[in-house]
């Protein structure tokens, strides 16, 4: 009797090991995988470029790329555990591997333990990665960006050819030295009628990163006016500011999407303290300009909802993994096929269910009316909900 229950606990022992060894390769394997795709169109939009031309080397690429991996795990971790879990249980249940552990009278939810042990603590790596890692790798990948942008600034204006690349203007540069312009032309328009043109024999080309802006010095320039006639109107020194990103506000502080989950903290504290007296700026007052009589004509609900909801965003993405876990491994049971193509295609499915609740409560976000914040729980309230119904109903053979 005593060797019979030794030697259950070994098999069972020796159930979990596998188990535990297949999901954790496969889900290395899916995060390396959900990894690449999401980085894909980051490295082909803003390093690919600066790698071909030269400008950057092969270790700052690799810089780039390790800053952004951490921001991009807060998706791949729960998408790679949800494709482990339909991959491993849909081959264990196809290759009747199930069916001669229950034979042996070894239950499924004894099986999956581990399993499940593993997904709370993914869930632990998910929380430092979103709450901490995640958003400030990506202040740091900005940065570094907007340093690369100051080190090569002169890819800006390269020579030889119109460059449009700035609202208003159009340049052409003779030639360009890092930095050091000759024979500038540039076509500035300030409506459709006024247009005018400077002449420069040389220029200066200075970044200045801190207020993400280029400044154009054009020395012994002459200035044209382009209409009826090309009438001599002013000659001499120019400067020239030009913004690196003209459509986006310029601000100490990251964007809340970007923003540790201290920072929002803090933020969120500050903006209690601002709101619980609100004073609301005469019209015509310095408080009114363009941007902030809107923003102090808002509620303080309406101000604060953003950043609840980025609060609530990050601990909630933290308790993907144990709701993909819980349904993963039933529906792998259920789908029994060891072809990989369909556990893909039923985790993608099921990402894409998880994810528009996420975006619809972004959606809300400056709609305290409808808790935008409490929105982003619902997925993992489904999720975990289902995937314990089936679970228990897979452990009882239904």
């Amino acid at each position: 009797m005593v060797e019979a229950e030794l030697g259950f606990v070994a098999a069972v022992k020796t159930l979990h090991l596998y188990l535990t060894r297949q999901i954790v390769a496969s889900l290395l394997m899916t995060v390396m995988v959900f990894t690449f795709v999401l980085m894909l169109g980051n490295f082909l939009k803003e390093l690919l470029p600066l790698l071909v031309s030269g400008q950057v080397r092969f270790g700052m690429v690799a810089e780039f790329v390790g800053l952004l991996v951490p921001f991009v795990w807060v998706f791949a971790l729960p998408m790679g555990m949800l494709t482990a879990t339909l991959l491993i249980f849909g081959r264990f249940s196809a290759d009747q591997e199930l069916t001669a552990a229950r034979a042996s009278g070894i239950s499924l939810l004894s099986l999956v333990t581990p399993i499940l042990l593993l997904s709370l603590v993914l869930c632990g790596v998910s929380a430092l990665v979103n709450l901490y890692v995640g958003p400030r790798c990506r202040v740091a990948y900005n940065e570094l960006r907007y340093k690369l942008q100051a080190e090569f600034s002169s890819s800006y204006l390269p020579e030889g050819r119109f460059i449009k690349d700035f609202p208003g203007y159009i340049f052409y540069v003779g030639k360009n030295r890092k930095g050091d312009l000759e024979d500038v032309i540039v076509f500035a328009q300030k409506n459709e009628t006024n247009i005018f043109m400077i002449k420069a024999p040389r220029a200066k080309l200075q970044p200045d990163m801190a207020n993400r802006r280029l400044n154009l010095t054009l020395y012994d320039s002459k200035h044209f006016t382009l209409g009826k006639g090309r009438v001599l109107s002013s000659f001499g020194e120019v400067e020239l500011q030009l913004d690196l990103e003209p459509e986006k506000k310029r601000a100490e502080k990251p964007p809340l999407s970007d923003m540790a989950f201290p920072q929002l903290l803090a933020e969120a504290r500050d903006l209690e303290q601002q709101t619980r007296a609100p004073a609301v700026p005469r019209e015509g007052s310095p408080e009114s300009g363009p941007g902030r009589g809107n923003a102090s004509e808002r509620g303080p609900k309406e101000l604060l909802t953003p950043v609840l909801f980025q609060i609530h965003r990050q601990v909630a993405f933290s308790f993907a993994c144990f709701g993909f876990t819980l349904v993963g491994i039933p529906l792998g049971i259920r789908v029994h096929r060891r072809e990989t193509n369909i556990g893909i295609a039923i985790a993608l499915l099921l990402v894409a269910v998880y994810y528009s609740f996420i975006l619809i409560g972004q959606s809300l976000d400056t709609r305290p009316e409808y808790m935008p914040q409490l929105i982003v729980w619902l997925p993992n309230f489904l999720f975990q909900g289902v995937g314990a119904a089936l679970l228990w109903r897979a452990n009882r053979g239904g």
